[in-house]
């Protein structure tokens, strides 16, 4: 049983307040992102997708009234990095959810100045993100977690990599295509069903 320390969310960000927080140091104080120049160039690269998606994506009324309905209080604990091309595909879904129920709340950390949480949470024995953890919001419990990517999403890397041994610029594209036409879809109904499973 794994429980979240409060301090982790003493030093979380909203989704706005990392919204903000990106889109302000990329324009004014780029340093304050502390990443090399490819990193950048991805997290740059991410904030025009963000900016997309924050005006397109809609949650299902069925996931609407599911959230409404819910009988006890969740925290959604993101583990993110702006420079992350899955968050940036995934993370603005799970905020259309949150936003429908005065039950779940949304919180976002970034990976590289929470190691001690990430590494509960390993996939493969490695660092992926974006990693939702699904928590009791009175006992802090960590309840399930999700990430990080969709199944379709992940079989397409797994497809491609048994293929071609490598992942590369090509299967990225590719990875990019399947997000823009799932439109989020696939990320709303595991992180519900999941909900479903534990709540």
């Amino acid at each position: 049983m794994i429980h979240i320390n409060s301090k982790t969310i003493e030093k979380s960000f909203s989704y706005t307040e990392f919204r903000a927080f990106v889109t302000d140091s990329l324009a004014n104080n780029v340093d304050a992102l502390e990443l090399n120049d490819d990193y950048l160039a991805y997290a740059k690269l991410n904030e025009a997708r963000l900016h997309r998606l924050d005006k397109t994506l809609k949650a299902s009324e069925e996931s609407a009234f599911y959230l409404n309905n819910l009988d006890r209080k969740v925290l959604w604990i993101a583990i993110t990095e702006s420079w992350c091309g899955d968050a940036a595909q995934s993370v603005p879904m799970l905020n259309k959810l949150a936003e429908l129920s005065d039950n779940v709340e949304l919180k976002l950390v970034l990976r590289d100045k929470n190691l001690d949480l990430m590494d509960q949470f390993l996939t493969n024995g490695g660092r992926a993100i974006p990693k939702l953890l699904i928590v009791d919001k009175q006992s802090l419990e960590v309840l399930a977690d999700w990430g990080p990517r969709p199944t379709g999403a992940r079989t397409l890397i797994e497809d491609y990599k048994k293929e071609h041994g490598v992942v590369d610029e090509t299967c990225k594209i590719e990875l990019q295509k399947w997000y823009t036409k799932d439109k989020g879809h696939e990320v709303e109904k595991e992180v519900i069903d999941l909900m479903k499973s534990v709540l």
